[in-house]
């Protein structure tokens, strides 16, 4: 199956994805990941990544569509796959599209607004051994210092409200669009998270068909 998981940050897909991938013996292909590795390797494409990263730059589409299809011609990719933060655009679909893959299912990870600036603003990391908290669904003994280390915690810049709700705004703006464009396709499939993971991952499942 090759199939793409939509979802705001935050609303679990990555999670969600990985135990997908893991069920049906697919690879995850996460954009963050894929750049990394291209870069570490030197490849072409991941070269043009660089010089975008350095100066500053978001990469362009073009770059980041053509670091997706090196990775998706290797032979893990043969039985199917899972994208996981791409397509982010219309035009990154479109492109897809004119690659000339044909996405079998694509899986959208429904969390309101409010619950995903309670449970991102809520993490805390350790900031000596990277150990993660909640405040509210995980919290260490003392909610100032680490359960394993006793170091302090701190909270990722990521993580804080303001810079949250600007990540929020950021996909409504220009990665929501996409369930539109899927649903006309008839491959959508809104799965709305749930309290626990176990339960989202259920109806993860059943949405697939696995």
């Amino acid at each position: 199956m090759k199939i793409i998981f939509l979802g705001a940050p935050g609303a679990g897909k990555g999670t969600q994805a990985e135990k997908v991938a893991a069920h049906l013996n697919i690879p995850t292909i996460s954009t963050g990941a894929i750049i990394r590795a291209a870069l570490k390797e030197g490849t072409e494409m991941g070269l043009a990544a660089k010089a975008y990263i350095e100066a500053g730059k978001l990469v362009p589409d073009e770059v980041v569509i053509g670091i997706i299809k090196e990775r998706l011609a290797n032979d893990d990719c043969k039985n199917g796959f899972i994208l996981d933060g791409f397509p982010r655009t219309i035009a990154q679909a479109e492109a897809l599209d004119a690659m000339g893959i044909e996405i079998d299912l694509v899986v959208n990870i429904s969390v309101d607004d409010a619950t995903i600036v309670e449970r991102m603003s809520g993490r805390r990391v350790c900031a000596a051994c990277g150990a993660t908290f909640h405040t509210k669904f995980n919290p260490s003994a003392d909610g100032d210092k680490c359960d394993k280390c006793g170091a302090e915690l701190t909270i990722r810049k990521d993580d804080k409200p303001e810079v949250v709700a600007d990540r929020l705004r950021v996909y409504h703006e220009e990665t929501e669009p996409l369930e539109r464009y899927y649903d006309a396709k008839g491959i959508l499939k809104t799965v709305v998270g749930q309290e626990k993971l176990e339960d989202t991952t259920a109806l993860t499942f059943k949405a697939i068909g696995v």
